[in-house]
C-alpha cells in the first residue's frame, strides 16, 4: 500500500515541524489554499500555518483554477470545479456510489510530488491516484485501502499533464466530496516531443470542400425540424436535397450536391442577405475549410456520422460578436476587414465576405444540439481553450471556417441580414460525408500538415501525393 499521512490536530501557535530526510527536489514552499483548519503534518510535505493556511515543500501549487472533470456530480453547486478554486466554503460531492473519479488538466506535463485531498465528512476508503500525459494512457502514483479522510498527503514521485482520483470504495452511504484537491510539482513544464512534421515544415493543416449556392429556403432541419416556413429565409449550398424534413440519413442517400466533391453529401445553410428585399445568392463557390482548431492538429478526427450543429450565435452584440471565438475577421470588402457591422459603403465592384469559424471540440457523446441539452449537458460542441479541446469535449474534430462572398458593392444601407442584426450571423452543418473519403482528407491534410484543394492535394507539396484523382475516385 502506498504511504499515506493523514493530519493530526493542533493547538493554534503551535509550530508545524518537517521529519524525514529531505526530498531530492527542494523547492520553494507553497499556499494550499485558505483551509480553515489547522493540522500537524508528520513525516509529510504539507503543514498549516498559524494563519489558518497550509503550505507544501517542496512543490509549486499547479491545479487551482484548473479545468476539471467528473464522473458526476451531485448538484450543479457541487461540480468538480469547486474542487480546485482554493475556497474551502465550496466543494465537489459525486453521486452516491463506489465507482467514481475527479480529474484535473494541469495545462502542461509537469513532474508532480504531492497530491493534498481535503476530505468532507464523505470521504475515500479506498482508491487510487493516477496520472496521464493524453487523458489515455493512465500510471498509478498512488493507491489507499484505508483512507480515514481528513486532510490526506499523498507523496508522488510521476510526470503528466492529467491527475485523477478513482474511487473504489466509499466510507460512508454518500458519494466522494472534496473540498480541495490540490497538486504540487515543479513549476516548470517539462519538454515533450515536438509534433512530428513529417518531411516539409508545416504551416497550414487544411482542405478545401467548396460549394455553390443550391437555394433559398425558409426552413431549418436543426432549429424547426419538420417544420417547413417556421424559420427565416436560408441560403443553402451543398445538398440540393435539404429542407425541413431533412435527416442525415435522407443526405447521405441523397448524391445531388453542389459541393466540388461529390461524395460531400453534407448540408450547410446560413442566414439570407438582402439588398432591399431582394434576397442576394453567392455567385461564386463558396470556400468551406476544414481546418485543425487545435495545436496538435495530428490528433484531430474525422466528424461522426450525422453530427449536427450551428456556429454563431443569432442574439449576439457587437462586442459579443467581435469577442466570439468563431468571428475571424468579421465583414469584409474591398480594403475593410473587421468590420462587426455590415460597411455602409463598399468599393464598387469588390463583393461583401464575411468568415467565420465553427467550434472544433466534440462532446464524444451527442449528435445533435438538442440530444445534449435535453441530456443536461448544455452544448454538444466547444471552442478550443489555449489550442486545447477542454476536458468536458475532449475529442477534436475539423474546425469549419466559412468564408461567403455575396455580389454586393456600392451603397450598403440596404443590405441585411434575414436574421436580424449584422451580428446575427450563424451557420449551420449537418455531416453526411461518405466516411471513407472524410476520413482520408482529414489523415492527409489535417493530420499531415497540409494545405490541400478539394481532392486532398497540395500544390506546394506535389510528392505528397493525393486523395481523390482527377475524377474523385479515392487513390489507392
Amino acid at each position: 500500500m502506498h504511504r499515506t499521512t493523514q493530519t493530526s490536530r493542533r493547538a493554534p501557535g503551535d509550530s508545524p515541524q518537517r521529519h524525514g530526510r529531505p526530498r531530492a527536489r527542494r523547492r520553494t514552499r507553497a499556499l494550499v489554499g485558505s483551509l480553515s483548519v489547522a493540522a500537524l503534518v508528520t513525516s509529510s510535505a504539507i503543514a498549516l500555518g498559524a494563519a489558518g493556511a497550509a503550505s507544501a515543500a517542496p512543490g509549486t501549487l499547479l491545479s487551482q483554477g484548473a479545468l476539471t472533470e467528473a464522473s458526476s456530480s451531485e448538484s450543479g453547486g457541487l461540480g468538480p470545479r469547486f474542487a480546485v478554486d482554493g475556497d474551502r466554503s465550496t466543494r465537489w460531492a459525486s453521486s452516491p456510489g463506489d465507482d467514481q473519479w475527479f480529474r484535473v488538466d494541469l495545462g502542461d506535463s509537469f513532474a508532480l510530488d504531492t497530491v493534498v485531498l481535503d476530505w468532507e465528512a464523505a470521504y475515500g476508503r479506498a482508491f487510487t491516484i493516477q496520472v496521464s500525459d493524453d487523458a489515455t494512457t493512465w500510471t498509478t502514483a498512488a493507491t489507499v485501502t484505508a483512507g480515514t479522510g481528513g486532510l490526506q498527503t499523498l507523496d508522488v514521485d510521476a510526470t503528466g499533464r492529467y491527475v485523477q482520483l478513482v474511487g473504489t470504495q466509499r466510507a460512508t452511504g454518500y458519494g466522494y466530496s472534496l473540498y480541495e484537491l490540490q497538486v504540487f510539482g515543479d513549476g516548470t513544464p517539462v519538454e515533450v516531443p515536438e509534433t512530428p512534421v513529417f518531411d516539409d515544415e508545416v504551416t497550414h493543416h487544411e482542405f478545401q470542400a467548396n460549394c455553390s449556392f443550391s437555394h433559398f429556403e425558409k426552413d431549418d432541419p436543426i432549429v424547426f425540424p419538420g417544420q417547413p416556413g417556421a424559420s427565416h429565409l436560408h441560403t443553402f449550398v451543398g445538398n440540393r436535397s435539404t429542407d425541413a424534413f431533412s435527416t442525415p440519413e435522407s443526405l447521405f442517400a441523397s448524391t445531388d450536391s453542389t459541393c466540388t466533391v461529390p461524395q460531400d453529401h453534407s448540408a450547410y445553410w446560413f442566414p439570407a442577405l438582402y439588398r432591399g428585399d431582394t434576397p442576394i445568392a453567392p455567385d461564386i463557390p463558396m470556400t468551406i475549410y476544414y481546418k485543425s482548431g487545435i495545436d496538435d492538429y495530428t490528433q484531430v478526427v474525422p466528424f461522426p456520422a450525422g453530427l449536427e450543429f450551428v456556429a454563431g450565435d443569432m442574439m449576439a452584440t457587437v462586442d459579443s460578436f467581435r469577442t466570439a471565438p468563431g468571428a475571424v475577421e468579421g465583414w469584409e470588402c474591398g480594403e475593410i476587414s473587421k468590420s462587426w457591422s455590415i460597411p455602409d459603403h463598399c468599393d464598387p465592384g469588390s463583393q461583401l465576405n464575411l468568415r467565420y469559424q465553427s467550434p472544433s471540440c466534440w462532446d464524444g457523446k451527442h449528435l445533435t444540439p438538442g440530444a445534449a441539452s435535453h441530456m443536461g449537458h448544455g452544448t454538444h460542441m466547444a471552442y478550443p481553450v489555449a489550442g486545447q479541446c477542454p476536458m468536458t469535449h475532449p475529442v477534436a474534430v475539423p474546425m469549419l471556417e466559412f468564408k461567403i462572398a455575396w455580389p454586393v458593392s456600392g451603397d450598403m444601407s440596404d443590405v441585411r441580414l434575414a436574421s436580424g442584426s449584422d451580428q446575427s450571423w450563424h451557420y449551420d452543418f449537418v455531416n453526411a460525408w461518405e466516411p471513407k473519403v472524410l476520413a482520408a482528407l482529414v489523415e492527409q491534410c489535417i493530420n499531415g500538415g497540409l494545405q490541400c484543394n478539394p481532392r486532398g492535394y497540395d500544390l506546394y507539396k506535389p510528392h505528397r501525393g493525393t486523395v481523390l484523382d482527377e475524377d474523385f475516385n479515392l487513390v489507392g
